[in-house]
């Protein structure tokens, strides 16, 4: 499987300690360019700068192919890691921003985010979906409470 991963689920996997999931989920993932950029700039978290300075082996780090003025909307990690997407047929693209969704949607790209490997996780017995939403609550991630009642209801 072919998956191609934005910045934003890398960052909260990482600062929730669950980056290994994405092994298990998927035997390699995806990134372009932009993305390592985001994480390793100087005002990313520490542990995001350290953690794409020495990548496991299971990431892959590629030039993404230029991109149209009908992605310009969006920033540099999601305008590649669609146009990446594209270029190498991904079966999943990895996206946590409501505007990269919609347009990777528009494209034919099929569309996950960080809740639904964390539910994809829980499901497979994985990790406690309790726990790792509580972990991810404690962080900057933003999302709908009633988002999340509603994952831990099922």
């Amino acid at each position: 499987m072919r998956v191609v991963a934005d910045t934003s689920p890398l960052c909260y996997l990482l600062l929730i300690d669950q980056i290994d999931l994405l092994p298990l989920l998927f035997e390699r993932v995806l990134i372009p360019k932009a993305v390592a950029a985001e994480l390793a700039h100087t005002a990313a978290d520490r542990k995001l700068r350290e953690w794409i300075a020495m990548p496991p082996a299971w990431l892959e780090i590629l030039e993404a192919p230029p991109t149209g003025a009908e992605l310009r909307r969006l920033d540099a990690g999601e305008r590649e890691a669609i146009a990446l997407a594209e270029e190498v047929a991904a079966d999943l693209v990895i996206l946590d921003e409501r505007k990269a969704r919609q347009v990777a949607l528009e494209r034919g790209l099929s569309i996950t985010g960080l809740l639904g490997l964390l539910v994809d996780a829980a499901e497979r017995g994985l990790v406690e979906l309790r726990e790792v939403l509580d972990r991810l609550r404690q962080t900057s991630f933003r999302v709908d409470p009633k988002l999340l009642a509603s994952l831990l209801d099922r």
